[in-house]
């Protein structure tokens, strides 16, 4: 028997928080579903950093070591006198990078939705780059149309690290691209990270690590839920699940419920069967020339990608607004 979604409508949480609202709607949706950039609270930021330094998790390790060995190269491709714009940002390793083997780079603008985060790291920036202007903007970077004030007569290049394209459907990774460029202007260079298709077995390690970092960074979105909504969830009560889908090339990672049981989020109430899972996150994997053709069809020119077999950094310079 398939259970219904009750919900009674008395003081609706979700009518002026975002978040309740995706909360809402995501769980009223068959399948379940919740998006992924509600992970990153301070404290699943936090977990996040733990996850990049795992000895399964490759994609940090790859991508910082391409950016070590390519910076001059990369940061060569920058316009004078520019604005780095990094989509979001979270810790700011990566771009630091860039912005050590730039002297092209006059001010820094991360932007991510983990408020807290951002701040913190924005301090650390500011410490140890003093010349450097840094304007975080604590923004969903996925809905963002123009860019910040503060930056808004500078040319400007773009950073998308992490693969956190993959994120996307392949549809709404070509809308994120058109809308990157619409901020980042005519002849932007946008730097983006890409995650590579694999063996599946190297791909399945990266997100069921052994020490069980990833499950707990999955598990606490359900925690934040809990934590600012006002939500019932028994963390015990769910587990991480973490598979590569062959036919999608992606990694799907989903929360299974591992019992009968209804969860409340203010005046609604969710019923979840024993198995039934909330799908969490896509993590889509590319070629370098099934990424480059997304980036094209998108308004973006292919420039040069650097890569070292598992992971790769793209340049891409904007012909289309």
């Amino acid at each position: 028997m398939v259970m219904q979604t009750a919900v009674r409508a008395r003081r609706p949480i979700e009518s002026a928080n975002p978040f309740a609202a995706d909360v809402i709607a995501g769980l009223s949706a068959k399948p379940k579903h919740l998006p992924p950039k509600y992970f990153y609270d301070l404290t699943g930021s936090a977990l996040f950093e733990r996850i990049t330094r795992l000895p399964e998790y490759y994609p940090t390790r790859s991508e910082l070591g391409l950016l070590k060995q390519y910076a001059p190269a990369i940061t060569s491709l920058f316009p004078p006198c520019c604005a780095l714009v990094e989509f979001g940002a979270g810790a700011s390793t990566k771009a630091r990078i860039l912005l050590c083997a730039a002297t092209s780079i006059e001010a820094y603008v991360p932007i991510d939705i983990s408020g807290d985060f951002l701040q913190q790291d924005a301090a650390y920036l500011r410490r140890d780059l003093p010349h450097l202007a840094i304007h975080p903007v604590v923004a969903d970077f996925t809905t963002m149309l123009e860019p910040p004030a503060e930056i808004a007569g500078k040319p400007r290049a773009g950073f998308f690290p992490g693969s956190t394209i993959g994120n996307f459907e392949p549809h709404e990774a070509a809308g994120f691209l058109r809308r990157a460029g619409a901020i980042l202007g005519p002849g932007a260079v946008f730097v983006v990270g890409v995650d590579l298709a694999k063996a599946p077995d190297i791909l399945y390690r990266a997100y069921n690590d052994a020490e069980g970092v990833t499950a707990k960074f999955n598990l606490n979105l359900l925690a934040r839920i809990n934590r600012e909504l006002g939500a019932n969830f028994d963390l015990e009560a769910f587990e991480h699940h973490a598979f590569y889908n062959v036919e999608r090339c992606r990694i799907e990672m989903h929360l299974a419920s591992t019992k009968r049981q209804k969860v409340r989020i203010g005046d609604a109430t969710f019923e979840f069967r024993a198995g039934e899972t909330i799908h969490t996150e896509n993590s889509y994997k590319y070629s370098i020339e099934s990424f480059q053709a997304l980036a094209h069809g998108s308004g973006w020119s292919p420039i040069t990608a650097w890569t070292d077999g598992l992971f790769s950094v793209h340049a891409l310079r904007m012909t289309d607004v």
